[in-house]
This record gives C-alpha cells, sequence and structure tokens, in this order.
C-alpha cells in the first residue's frame, strides 16, 4: 500500500477533496502555510494498485504537474473504510500489483545508476567474470553477476518508450551500449594481461573450459533465456518487488558471453568471439523486446492523452525493428541448434554401430566403456573426424581385425568416413 502526499494549489481545494470523495478515499488535509501559492497539503493511503487512477482523478480535477506529489510506501493502516477500499481494488478486473506511472518512471531512473559507478560496477563484474571462466569456475562467474548494474538501462530504455520519455529511453539505450562495449573491451584487456603475463599456464586451449565452450556455439535456449530474463526484470519493476536477483538473470545474458567475446580476441579465436558476440546482440535484443511487449500489454501510457498515439508509433517501430534484428540474428542460433540436432543424431547412430559390431560372438567377452568424438569446430558447422572407443577385454586379448570392422560399420550407419582409434582397458583375470 501507498502513503500519497499532495499539495493543492490556490483555488484547487474544493475539486481535489470532491475527487477524493468521489473515488471514495479517505484523507487528511492539513493547511498550507509557506505562502507559496498552496493552500493545503492532502494525505491520504490508497492500495497499490489504485495510485494511478488517483491522480489521475486528481489531475482530471484540476491538480496541475508543478504541484508536490509525494507517493511512501505504508507498512500498515488500521481502518475499515480502507479495508472496503481494498477489498473494491481487488474485486476489479485491472487488480495487480503494479505500481503507478508515476512510480515505475522513478524507479527505472533510480535503477540507472551514475555514469562513474556504471563504469566502475561493469568493469569490476566483468573482470570477475572473465577470471571466472578462465577459471572454469561456475561459482566465480555467478559472483560476478550479482554486481553487475545492467537491470536499471535496460529497463530505462522500455519505460521511456511506453510513457512517451524520451530523455529516459535515450538514456537507458546510450548506457546499454556502454555497458557492452565496455565489458567487451575490459574483458579483453585482462584476458590479454593474464595471457602475456602467464597467470594461466601458457598453451591453454581456452576451448577445453567448459564455461567459455558452451558459450561458443548458443543455441535457440539461449534465446529463451533473454526473453525470460527482460520478462522477469520488468515484472520486478512495475509490481515494486526487489530486483536484486532479477538483475542476475539480466546479467546472465550478458556478462559471460561479453567475457567470452574478450577471451576470444586475446586468444585468437575467432569462432569464439564471433558465436559469442552473436549472443550477446541476441540477448540485449531480446531483453528489450520482452520488457517493451509487457509493459504495454500491463496498461502503461503516457499522461497525457494526445501522448497515446505517438508512444504507440514509436513503440510499434522499435518492436519491429527489434524483431527484425533478433529474427536475422536467430539464424545463426537455429543453425547451430540444427547442427547440435545433427550431431547428437549421428553420435546415436555411431554409438549403434559400435555396439552391433560387439554383439558379434567374436567380441562376446567385450564391452564398450566410453566414445570420445573429435569434431573440427566452425562458426556453424561441426565436421566429425575421428571417434575414439574405449574398450573393456580380458587381459592378453587382442583384437587385430576391429578398428576396421568398426569402421566400415560407423560409415554404413552414417554415411561419414570417420576415422576410428580403438583403446582397451584389459581385465585383470587375477583378481
Amino acid at each position: 500500500m501507498r502513503l500519497v502526499q499532495v499539495t493543492v494549489p490556490t483555488g484547487k481545494r474544493e475539486a481535489v477533496l470532491d475527487a477524493l470523495d468521489d473515488e471514495g478515499i479517505d484523507y487528511v488535509v492539513s493547511d498550507e502555510t509557506s505562502d507559496r501559492d498552496y493552500t493545503a497539503v492532502v494525505n491520504f493511503p490508497i492500495p497499490t494498485q489504485g495510485v494511478e487512477d488517483a491522480l489521475d482523478a486528481l489531475r482530471s480535477a484540476g491538480l496541475s504537474e508543478d504541484a508536490y506529489t509525494v507517493i511512501l510506501s505504508a507498512e500498515t493502516v488500521v481502518s475499515r473504510h480502507f479495508d472496503e477500499l481494498t477489498e473494491r481494488y481487488a474485486e476489479e478486473e485491472k487488480n495487480d500489483d503494479r505500481i503507478a506511472r508515476e512510480e515505475l518512471v522513478a524507479r527505472a531512473e533510480d535503477l540507472a545508476p551514475s555514469r562513474r559507478t556504471y563504469v566502475v560496477m561493469t568493469l569490476v563484474s566483468t573482470i570477475i567474470a572473465t577470471a571466472g571462466l578462465l577459471l572454469d569456475s561456475p561459482a566465480t562467474v555467478v559472483g560476478s553477476m550479482v554486481i553487475a548494474p545492467l537491470l536499471g538501462p535496460a529497463m530505462s530504455a522500455s519505460v521511456g518508450t511506453v510513457v512517451d520519455d524520451e530523455e529516459l529511453f535515450r538514456r537507458g539505450v546510450y548506457l546499454q551500449l556502454v555497458g557492452v562495449a565496455l565489458s567487451v573491451v575490459g574483458a579483453a584487456a585482462f584476458a590479454f594481461f593474464v595471457k602475456y603475463t602467464n597467470v594461466v599456464p601458457p598453451g591453454l586451449d581456452v576451448l577445453s573450459l567448459s564455461e567459455v565452450s558452451e558459450r561458443l556455439r548458443p543455441d535457440f535456449l539461449s534465446l529463451v533465456v533473454a526473453l525470460g530474463a527482460g520478462v522477469a526484470g520488468v515484472f520486478s519493476l512495475m509490481t515494486g518487488v526487489s530486483s536484486a536477483l532479477v538483475g542476475v538473470a539480466i546479467a546472465v545474458a550478458l556478462i559471460p558471453p561479453a567475457a567470452s567475446v574478450g577471451i576470444g580476441l586475446a586468444w585468437g579465436v575467432p569462432t569464439l568471439a564471433v558465436g559469442s558476440g552473436i549472443l550477446v546482440l541476441v540477448n540485449v535484443l531480446s531483453i528489450n523486446l520482452a520488457a517493451l511487449v509487457v509493459l504495454w500489454y500491463s496498461g502503461y501510457r503516457p499522461q497525457r492523452f494526445f501522448e497515446v498515439g505517438e508512444a504507440r508509433s514509436a513503440l510499434v517501430k522499435r518492436v519491429a525493428t527489434l524483431a527484425v534484428a533478433i529474427a536475422v540474428l536467430s539464424a545463426f542460433l537455429g543453425g547451430v541448434t540444427y547442427t547440435s540436432y545433427v550431431s547428437a543424431t549421428n553420435e546415436q547412430a555411431v554409438n549403434e554401430a559400435i555396439d552391433d559390431v560387439l554383439a558379434q560372438s567374436a567380441y562376446e567377452d567385450t564391452a564398450r566403456l566410453e566414445t570420445r568424438y573429435e569434431y573440427e569446430q566452425g562458426l556453424v558447422e561441426r565436421e566429425p573426424q575421428r571417434v575414439v572407443v574405449t574398450i573393456g577385454a580380458p587381459a592378453g586379448s587382442a583384437y587385430p581385425g576391429l578398428p576396421g570392422e568398426l569402421r566400415e560399420r560407423i560409415q554404413a550407419n552414417t554415411n561419414t568416413d570417420l576415422g576410428v582409434e580403438v583403446r582397451y582397458v584389459y581385465r585383470d583375470s587375477t583378481g
């Protein structure tokens, strides 16, 4: 619930109080004695979802934008009349926990920090994320996301669009661009430093690190993560709940991929830099698209009626631009998803071929222990090169014809000529 304090200009007292009476809102009036063209201060408690309707009613009654309006969070109101007001709003179809338009704008502005704070926190979170990726430490990567100040800029741009606040929109877009650029440059600079000062072992293969390799070839599930982060960010903003954990979700979609771009640049792995870069772009665009759609669908509009058309036009243009850009970049995600499906299908066919060969009577004492696949990594394609089969066998046994049989059967099952390497793990028959 909220406690609203409104200063009433000279000549508007009766109209303001009548508007509150019409809304069924209890209020307390205090005389204003500062001689600043105000005659009274009105205080009234109201359920959170009713703040916007109450302010609109007061403005219709003649309350100007110059009048001071303060909205405070109230813990408890003890009043039978207030309980009836709460029940009335709860019964309305528009009932939800969303905050008023004015609160929404204020929260969006507060979440977008000052330039100095934003730069410092973004660089620190990026360096920690880069270190976590190179350490292959999920805990460190998660820790970097907690301090990333990325929620505010993403939400500011969307809020600025739906309420027709161009300054807020431009600030949100600017901070997002600066944040992404800082993340990539900071990660690259730190990665170059640790590489050439031998902080990490010389000759480190960054693609062997699971935290890095999973950002090499993002698929459609990455798009789901970004859209979900955008929706969660907007709901945290417009319901007034804590945004700390939701900010982590936004950072998940942006900081580690941006750090991976920097690592790819430092280690000279263009496929990593490009793949992660596309992931960053898709995530940024998807977060903004989800936020725009949810905010507009939730009913947020500019305060002035004649500005609604302009806001709707800007929204349509920006949503269309974001959707087209995401669709173009999603071609890469779709290619990766399809390639992953093909690879999984081929690996299953290879395993079946190996099991069919080992099921023959000549190899009845053997068992497949492990199958490892080696690929030539491209940006989208993954060309299989070789399969390494580890087989358990009795001590002293030899199967000189097995590699050839495996290769022939694999080629028949997959229409692919793969190199086959067979490794044996012998069982100790004496124990």
